[in-house]
């Protein structure tokens, strides 16, 4: 089981990739997002998306600013206003 994960700020693609687990910066707090997650939107914070390619695995940080993150059958997008690279 795996969940698609992309990352795209306005310029361009910044990933696109099968992963186990994402936490998402968002508003309210942060959420995590594994397969199968029912559909939902939100926005995002400033902070750090944090992706778990593995189970157990120590996280990627990947710094944000602002933006939308929305879960659907497919999968996990994060569309963010500017990525730190």
């Amino acid at each position: 089981m795996s969940l698609h994960f992309e990352l795209v700020t306005p310029a361009r693609l910044v990933r696109s990739e099968s992963v186990h687990m994402v936490v998402v910066p968002g508003t309210e707090g942060e959420f995590g997002v594994l397969e199968g997650h029912a559909p939902f939107m939100s926005t995002v914070r400033d902070g750090a998306v944090k992706v778990y390619k593995t189970e157990g695995g120590a996280p990627e940080e990947i710094i944000v600013q602002g933006g939308f993150a929305e879960v659907t059958p497919k999968g996990l997008t994060v569309l963010a206003e500017h990525v730190e690279n």
